[in-house]
């Protein structure tokens, strides 16, 4: 993919993101969506083990299951349906994706530069402060703009 491409699918998925930004802070019920909702609803665990096709012991280790983190996505939206509620499912970042790339720019450029900083040291070519700061910015727009295939190594 082309670095405008991927610029571009960056914003995409930036100004979606902005949507969800509520998302973020967002915590789960205590004992869990699933057993949460089915309670507020007044069905009983046999009750969506039966929509499920599932014994109510299942349901307990289901909700037990989310609670831990091991309930799969597909069996999520499964008891979902059966609440009569729609699955969501989503990574949200915790900045905007152009904020991460270029902070990872300016990292990557930071290296970069003080190696040759280093080298010009030694050759007592010293420069200023405004001018390092400058040349930061410049190679990371330019990192930005032309990722290598390494930039999110470290």
């Amino acid at each position: 993919m082309q670095p405008k491409q991927r610029r571009t699918m960056r914003d995409q998925l930036d100004t979606t993101f902005a949507q969800l930004t509520n998302l973020k802070t967002l915590q789960p019920p205590v004992k869990g969506w699933l057993r949460a909702i089915r309670e507020a609803l007044g069905m009983s665990g046999k009750q969506l083990g039966k929509r499920l096709e599932v014994s109510q012991p299942r349901i307990v280790q289901m909700e037990k299951d989310e609670l831990s983190g091991a309930l799969t996505l597909k069996t999520l939206r499964q008891a979902a349906e059966a609440l009569d509620c729609v699955f969501v499912y989503a990574v949200v970042p915790r900045t905007r994706l152009e904020d991460t790339m270029r902070q990872q720019a300016r990292k990557v450029a930071t290296i970069q530069l003080s190696r040759t900083s280093h080298t010009m040291l030694l050759e007592d070519q010293k420069v200023s402060s405004e001018e390092q700061q400058k040349m930061l910015e410049e190679k990371a727009e330019d990192l930005m703009r032309n990722p290598p295939h390494d930039f999110w190594s470290e």
